[in-house]
């Protein structure tokens, strides 16, 4: 399988600029070792997923962009989609699982997409008879390679503003982010490390990088993660790019994840989702090996009372100073 390169990812880069922000690295003195956040909830949609949907968008020939999008999410790629498809004036439309956070719902229908409510089973061959039927290009959350070269651009801003970085830390869920980080750092700093981060309930890279093949996770099972955002597995695609590239897949729990979100409202003043907490969750557990390292946060669009938990929760022990 053809993977993507370092020139497909510095070429998204060109076309998302203007349109995504690019993201500081804040320190974080109050951790354990030498630790920066990239902050991509600061996104205009909250989240990383408006890289790779701006630049698929954009990478359209003109009149396929003008028929129209369609995809499917629990929120954030359809947010990313729709805020991507109002820039170009073209119709969206967002197959959304049953039981989605109402967070993200609400933003979706704000940016103008349409919502078509199935089960979390049925959302990917939803939005395929979809754009069959409408005449639709679909644009995956991660099952694509433009959408990866998007997300690609978080590791070239990060290897650019730290020179001195050893370590990458990266969510995994659909692996759109992680295999477009991995491209972008290594093809750069081959000496860099990328990790990957997933929680202990929706396993299914580290499971599958293990076993040397793919592995798929019922939807039953890994929705039992707070975890919303990563509680898909990866494509044969994106496997193919995080077998390739990453050094590694950790896992953190349940209470770690929480944990992490009220450790990273508290201290750094960042608002992040389950999802956007997973790589520093990692850090804070002594999963993500010495040196100076970089967690993504790839999301703030949390609900506000599982976040006022999280911050309320008792903090585990914060070392450094206030």
């Amino acid at each position: 399988m053809e993977l993507i390169s370092l020139a497909d990812v510095q070429a998204a880069a060109g076309r998302i600029r203007r349109r995504a922000v690019r993201t500081p690295l804040l320190s974080c003195p109050w951790a354990e070792g030498r630790l920066w956040l990239k902050p991509e909830n600061l996104q205009p949609v909250g989240a990383f997923k408006i890289r790779g949907a701006t630049n698929a968008l954009r990478a359209l020939p003109e009149r396929r962009r003008a028929a129209g999008v369609v995809t499917h999410s629990s929120g954030n790629h359809g947010q990313a989609l729709a805020y991507a498809a109002r820039a170009e004036e073209v119709r969206c439309t967002v197959v959304v699982p049953d039981g989605a956070p109402e967070v993200k719902l609400a933003a979706m229908r704000r940016l103008g997409a349409e919502l078509v409510p199935v089960a979390p089973a049925d959302r990917e061959r939803t939005a395929v008879r979809l754009a069959e039927r409408r005449g639709m290009v679909l644009v995956p959350p991660f099952d694509d390679r433009e959408v990866i070269a998007g997300q690609g651009t978080v590791g070239l801003e990060i290897v650019e503003d730290l020179a001195g970085v050893d370590t990458v830390l990266v969510p995994v869920g659909g692996g759109g982010l992680a295999s477009g980080v991995a491209t972008a750092v290594k093809g750069l700093r081959p000496d860099v490390a990328v990790v990957g981060v997933e929680p202990e309930l929706a396993a299914e890279t580290a499971e599958g990088l293990a076993e040397g093949r793919r592995v798929s996770w019922s939807p039953e099972r890994t929705h039992r993660t707070v975890a919303d955002g990563v509680r898909v597995g990866p494509s044969d695609l994106t496997f193919a790019h995080m077998a390739a590239r990453l050094d590694g897949v950790v896992t953190v729990t349940e209470e770690e994840i929480t944990a992490a979100m009220g450790v990273i409202a508290r201290r750094a003043r960042v608002v992040a989702e389950p999802s956007g907490a997973l790589a520093v969750a990692a850090h804070l557990a002594g999963r993500a090996g010495g040196g100076c390292a970089v967690a993504v946060v790839s999301g703030g669009n949390v609900d506000p009372a599982l976040l006022a938990r999280a911050v309320a929760a008792p903090p585990v022990e914060e070392t450094g100073p206030e």
